[in-house]
């Protein structure tokens, strides 16, 4: 996949959002591109995982315990806090048709990391947003 493409899905990623062309390279450049066939559980529920996932083509279904809680398509994500912390998947999610992916691994999400030091604090911002926004949700429940 050319590099511009890369950056033009990654900037959809609301965790990503905020992160400058150049940022944005440098993730780009330390992810890859895989393919998956339909039926392939790509990541399971419970299990410690370590990879994000960003949806080039193809749809996934999202499971916790049996129930289908979500659909996936192209430019769905998933993975995200997994490259933050190495706590259990809190989802399974499930090719529902054969799919191709992008994936960062934590490894060289920390690489990039390193490299690029303000990045962490705009991710960090990112993150704030999003669990003030399921506060807010659990409150209204």
């Amino acid at each position: 996949m050319a590099n511009d493409a890369k950056l033009d899905h990654l900037k959809d990623v609301r965790l990503f959002s905020s992160c400058t062309k150049k940022e944005l390279t440098h993730l780009g450049r330390a992810s890859d591109e895989i393919t998956v066939p339909a039926g392939k559980v790509i990541v399971e529920e419970g299990s410690f995982g370590h990879d994000f996932f960003m949806i080039l083509e193809g749809e996934a279904d999202v499971t916790v315990g049996k129930k289908k809680v979500a659909s996936l398509g192209p430019g769905g994500y998933f993975g995200e806090l997994a490259i933050l912390d190495r706590a259990p998947r809190n989802a399974t999610v499930t090719a529902r048709t054969p799919m191709r992916l992008l994936l960062l691994g934590q490894r060289e999400f920390s690489s990039v990391l390193d490299e690029v030091p303000g990045l962490a604090h705009k991710l960090l911002v990112q993150m704030a947003g999003r669990l003030r926004e399921q506060d807010a949700k659990a409150v209204s429940h």
